[in-house]
């Protein structure tokens, strides 16, 4: 029996429920795989603000550290909009402290999904892509300044940063269909140059094999939704890779069906939803838990090394939201718990099958 200590960073909003669905779902893969997974909850975000004075406080750090995995449900809400501080410097701090530099965010479209999306059939059916997010630079850590009539934030990026994520992305392109396409706006700005010439020379140096395209942001948006099926993985900066990844995640027809996770050098990942904290649904049993679900996926295949226990999840999810027995936001009537149930028990059901 194998024994894993995670920690729950419940968060905001519908972050509670979802992260709850999270461990039922990890306690059900330990109860028919046998292993032991030993939850420790943190705060983090703006109940952290509220209880702590800190999005990201000390003994949070110190437990997420310690841990084998994290696992997040969302983080910010309107209460905090005005504050000083913002429950998302919560998130960027645990992906600093953690050393996360890339966020895996996956997105396929199956022929049971295709009715939910709001493209067309023809157009959408049969994508299947991978989104890999640079997730410590750029914007986002850059200095910032601020005045009354001015406002500056410094975008940053090293060689080193730019390779070891890109790396990231060629490594996945091996494992899938062999195409990289690099995301940057090299026609206006400096960091993006420098980008696509490392990813360039990273490419003929050490990953030749692996087909190469770049693209500027601004086409790729355009192109996500007239023709996804021509991607295979999409790697790009911070920035553009927030934007980019909640984009494209509408294309299966909700936000709620897609999970991430956030990697670093030492195996260690944090996982969540890529959804937000969506407080008009707060305790209303409504959120969608797939996102979360198919994050603890990621979570026993990348940092726990349980590929077995990560493919039940993942048929179980499938099956599950094959049936059609789904949240309202992607025309269903069930609850967030009953989902979730659903999803632990058709575990339980297939060992017992194959039993």
């Amino acid at each position: 029996m194998a024994s894993f200590n995670i920690v729950v960073l419940p968060g905001d909003g519908i972050g509670p429920e979802v992260a709850a669905a999270g461990v039922q779902a990890l306690k059900t893969i330990g109860e028919v795989f046998g292993h032991s997974f030993n939850f420790e909850e943190k705060r983090i975000g703006g109940i952290a603000i509220d209880t702590d004075n800190n999005p990201y406080p000390e003994d949070t750090d110190r437990a997420c550290l310690a841990a084998d995995a994290v696992l997040l449900g969302a983080v910010g809400g309107p209460k905090w909009d005005l504050g000083k501080m913002r429950p998302e410097q919560g998130l960027l701090a645990v992906r600093k402290s953690l050393g996360l530099f890339a966020n895996l965010r996956p997105m396929d479209v199956k022929a049971s999904q295709v009715h939910r999306s709001p493209l067309r059939a023809e157009v959408v059916q049969g994508a299947d892509l991978l989104i890999v997010r640079e997730l410590t630079g750029g914007l986002y850590f850059g200095k910032q300044t601020r005045t009354e009539t001015t406002a500056t934030d410094e975008c940053v990026y090293t060689v080193a940063e730019v390779e070891r994520v890109a790396r990231v992305a060629f490594d996945a392109a091996r494992k899938r269909r062999n195409k990289v396409t690099s995301v940057d706006k090299a026609n206006v700005i400096e960091t993006s140059r420098l980008w696509r010439e490392t990813v360039i020379r990273l490419h003929k140096e050490e990953y030749s094999d692996v087909e190469l395209e770049h693209a500027l942001v601004d086409s790729m948006a355009m192109h996500l939704v007239t023709r996804p099926t021509t991607f295979d993985v999409i790697v790009t900066e911070n920035m553009f890779g927030d934007i980019l990844s909640d984009l494209a995640s509408v294309l299966p027809g909700s936000i709620g069906l897609l999970g991430s996770a956030s990697l670093g050098a030492t195996g260690k990942g944090l996982y969540e939803p890529i959804h937000g904290s969506a407080p008009d649904i707060a305790g209303k049993d409504l959120a969608n838990p797939v996102g979360t679900l198919k994050s603890v996926a990621m979570m026993l295949r990348f940092s726990l090394n349980l590929t077995q226990e990560a493919d039940a999840l993942d048929a179980a999810i499938d099956a599950v939201v094959e049936s059609g027995f789904v949240t309202r936001d992607i025309g269903g009537t069930a609850s967030g718990s009953a989902v979730s149930k659903a999803i632990s028990d058709k575990i339980r059901e297939t060992a017992l099958t194959a039993a």
